[in-house]
């Protein structure tokens, strides 16, 4: 591939450009070191939060835009503040998850607060997918929409993921947009918003465009980025949803997968 071929580079983080204990390999941070000395960008799009995104910008030495909260947030990292959020109806959020209880029974809940030092609340029960996030638990569940949110958080005690994703994509309806972005998360985002529309959004205020991105990520929720791309790769340990509409399978984050790609596209030195 030609050097000159990709401008943007969009990267998940979980799974992704992050190691298991939420580190980037020395060999990933040079790579995207050599993204920025073609001249090309690379933009963070993730599913956590602008305020859990923070400290990870900063060991990546990020100061510009970064998508986040599965595109319902595009935060500028180098003024701490939203150039563009929405939030999910909180009424339509306890509706969707009423239906989704009707059909599987009791789910456990957590919301992330909107606003660049949103909160992540959990009720009880509700266990952490990410015990290295911060949270603050309330004591009923009335108390998760206290203020505006970007989403809502699930887990089922027996129910797999993609067993639980399905059901509540099946009677969720409108009301919001279900993604999977890793194990033990199952999400309600406002309804037609995904990580394309968030990447989309902040690739315009760069003055870039889909036909030179290429894509990095893991889970369900990166299809409707790689679906906006001009090239998706999926990490080796990726969701097969998500390898089914890859142009590539790379190695795993473990094994610095991105990286792998990024050298073969920008070079080694």
């Amino acid at each position: 591939m030609d050097r000159t071929a990709y401008s943007l580079v969009a990267t998940d983080l979980d799974g992704t450009l992050l190691r298991g204990d939420d580190t980037v390999s020395d060999r990933s941070l040079a790579a995207l070191a050599r993204v920025a000395g073609a001249g090309a960008r690379h933009l963070v799009v993730t599913g956590r939060p602008a305020p859990r995104v923070r400290p990870l910008l900063d060991r990546l030495g990020c100061t510009g835009l970064a998508v986040c909260g599965q595109g319902a947030q595009v935060y500028d990292a180098g003024a701490h503040r939203m150039l563009w959020s929405v939030t999910l109806d909180r009424e339509l959020a306890e509706t969707a998850l009423g239906k989704i209880e009707a059909e599987v029974g009791q789910v456990h809940a957590a919301v992330d607060q909107d606003g660049v030092d949103g909160l992540t609340l959990i009720e009880p029960g509700y266990l952490m997918p990410h015990p290295t996030l911060p949270a603050v638990r309330v004591e009923r569940r009335e108390q998760l929409w206290s203020t505006p949110i970007s989403k809502v958080l699930l887990r089922h005690p027996e129910l797999t993921d993609d067993e639980l994703a399905g059901t509540a994509r099946a009677v969720v309806g409108s009301l919001a947009t279900v993604t999977m972005s890793g194990p033990g998360t199952v999400e309600l985002q406002p309804c037609g918003i995904t990580k394309a529309t968030g990447l989309a959004l902040a690739a315009e205020y760069l003055g870039l465009g889909r036909r030179r991105t290429i894509a990095f990520g893991d889970m369900p929720n990166d299809i409707p980025m790689f679906q906006w791309a001009a090239h998706g790769v999926a990490m080796a340990g990726a969701h097969p949803e998500l390898k089914a509409v890859a142009d590539e399978v790379t190695t795993t984050n473990e094994d610095d997968g991105v990286a792998v790609v990024l050298e073969r596209i920008f070079g080694t030195s």
